[in-house]
């Protein structure tokens, strides 16, 4: 099986929308968009598409995308084959405003993969994290000016 190729985020344009809403996405949520196209995580994605949500990411964060979305399992899943699952990653990194990782606040989380995601967003000056875990953010990214949201509430909320 061939392996997926690693994506460098600092070859992609910021976004210049100002005052924009700014969501970082857990992993659970881009694999959620592969493997549902019609869904509200792949709605996410087509609404950043339009410029309508600007999606932040750091590089660590990319690369679990990466290693999560090239699990065998995700792509059977999603009916992708291992080139389909990296020209969707890519389309993903493309849309992303790449985030310099300045501060670390660590552990304030159990799980280090939430960490990673509170990084990006505290850093990436994320309005909001959007996620199927919200129990797992607890209260932490309140702290921090940050929401916590599924990606059905995401969704209403840049649709309003």
């Amino acid at each position: 099986m061939r392996q997926c190729d690693q994506f460098h985020l600092t070859h992609h344009r910021p976004s210049d929308i100002t005052g924009d809403v700014r969501f970082v996405l857990d992993t659970n949520v881009i694999v959620a968009a592969m493997r549902s196209p019609t869904g509200a995580s792949a709605a996410l994605l087509m609404a950043a598409r339009r410029g309508e949500v600007t999606l932040v990411s750091n590089v660590a964060l990319a690369l679990e995308y990466e290693a999560t979305c090239c699990r065998p399992e995700h792509g059977l899943a999603a009916g992708l084959n291992p080139a389909q699952v990296s020209i969707f990653l890519d389309a993903v990194i493309a849309m992303v405003e790449p985030v310099e990782t300045h501060f670390l606040w660590r552990p304030l989380l159990h799980d280090p993969g939430d960490e990673l995601v509170l990084e990006a967003a505290a850093n990436g000056l994320a309005s909001a994290i959007v996620t199927f875990n919200l129990r797992d953010f607890g209260t932490v990214p309140l702290q921090f000016g940050i929401e916590v949201l599924t990606p059905i509430t995401a969704l209403r909320r840049i649709r309003q």
